[in-house]
Protein backbone atom coordinates (compact mmCIF):
# COMPACT_ATOMS: atom_id res chain seq x y z
CA UNK A 1 0.00 0.00 0.00
CA UNK A 2 1.08 3.72 -0.60
CA UNK A 3 3.02 5.21 2.44
CA UNK A 4 0.76 8.31 1.67
CA UNK A 5 -2.18 6.86 1.70
CA UNK A 6 -1.59 3.95 5.07
CA UNK A 7 -0.30 7.40 6.48
CA UNK A 8 -4.22 9.25 6.18
CA UNK A 9 -5.78 5.96 6.85
CA UNK A 10 -4.31 4.85 9.67
CA UNK A 11 -4.62 8.70 11.57
CA UNK A 12 -8.33 9.13 10.04
CA UNK A 13 -8.95 5.84 11.98
CA UNK A 14 -7.39 7.36 14.82
CA UNK A 15 -9.26 10.44 14.45
CA UNK A 16 -12.49 8.87 14.18
CA UNK A 17 -12.82 6.44 16.65
CA UNK A 18 -10.68 8.41 19.68
CA UNK A 19 -12.75 9.38 22.24
CA UNK A 20 -11.38 12.51 24.96
CA UNK A 21 -9.10 14.50 23.08
CA UNK A 22 -5.19 14.29 22.46
CA UNK A 23 -4.48 12.39 25.17
CA UNK A 24 -6.67 9.33 24.84
CA UNK A 25 -5.46 9.11 21.28
CA UNK A 26 -1.83 8.32 22.70
CA UNK A 27 -2.37 4.64 23.16
CA UNK A 28 -3.69 3.80 19.84
CA UNK A 29 -0.86 6.09 18.12
CA UNK A 30 1.72 4.26 19.75
CA UNK A 31 0.15 1.06 18.68
CA UNK A 32 0.21 1.82 15.07
CA UNK A 33 3.79 3.35 15.19
CA UNK A 34 5.14 0.30 16.97
CA UNK A 35 3.05 -2.05 14.21
CA UNK A 36 4.82 -0.80 11.01
CA UNK A 37 8.35 0.39 12.85
CA UNK A 38 7.45 3.98 12.10
CA UNK A 39 9.72 4.94 15.28
CA UNK A 40 11.01 2.46 18.16
CA UNK A 41 9.29 2.32 21.58
CA UNK A 42 12.38 4.85 22.90
CA UNK A 43 11.84 7.40 19.76
CA UNK A 44 8.19 6.84 21.06
CA UNK A 45 8.31 8.02 24.74
CA UNK A 46 11.01 10.79 23.46
CA UNK A 47 8.61 12.60 21.02
CA UNK A 48 5.41 12.71 23.25
CA UNK A 49 7.85 15.26 25.63
CA UNK A 50 8.14 16.77 22.32
CA UNK A 51 4.43 16.95 21.56
CA UNK A 52 3.83 18.09 24.79
CA UNK A 53 6.57 21.10 25.07
CA UNK A 54 5.24 22.44 21.54
CA UNK A 55 2.17 25.08 21.17
CA UNK A 56 -0.68 23.11 19.52
CA UNK A 57 -3.16 20.29 19.66
CA UNK A 58 -0.88 17.10 21.07
CA UNK A 59 -2.85 15.13 18.23
CA UNK A 60 -2.50 17.32 14.85
CA UNK A 61 1.47 17.31 16.45
CA UNK A 62 1.81 13.84 16.73
CA UNK A 63 0.32 13.25 12.94
CA UNK A 64 2.44 15.90 11.55
CA UNK A 65 5.52 14.84 13.17
CA UNK A 66 5.58 11.00 12.28
CA UNK A 67 4.23 11.98 8.93
CA UNK A 68 7.39 14.40 8.46
CA UNK A 69 9.67 11.05 9.71
CA UNK A 70 8.25 9.13 7.04
CA UNK A 71 7.93 11.16 3.86
CA UNK A 72 8.90 14.83 5.12
CA UNK A 73 6.58 17.62 4.24
CA UNK A 74 3.98 15.49 2.18
CA UNK A 75 4.02 13.08 4.38
CA UNK A 76 2.88 14.88 7.62
CA UNK A 77 -0.16 16.84 5.41
CA UNK A 78 -1.13 12.96 4.74
CA UNK A 79 -0.64 12.75 8.68
CA UNK A 80 -2.23 15.77 9.43
CA UNK A 81 -5.67 15.62 7.23
CA UNK A 82 -6.12 12.41 8.34
CA UNK A 83 -6.57 13.18 11.80
CA UNK A 84 -7.91 16.17 11.50
CA UNK A 85 -10.91 15.14 9.24
CA UNK A 86 -13.32 13.65 11.58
Amino acid sequence: MNIYLLLFLEFFKIGLFTFGGGYAMIPLVKEVVLEYGWLTESEFYNFIGICESTPGPIAINMATYIGYMQKKVLGSVFATIGVVLP
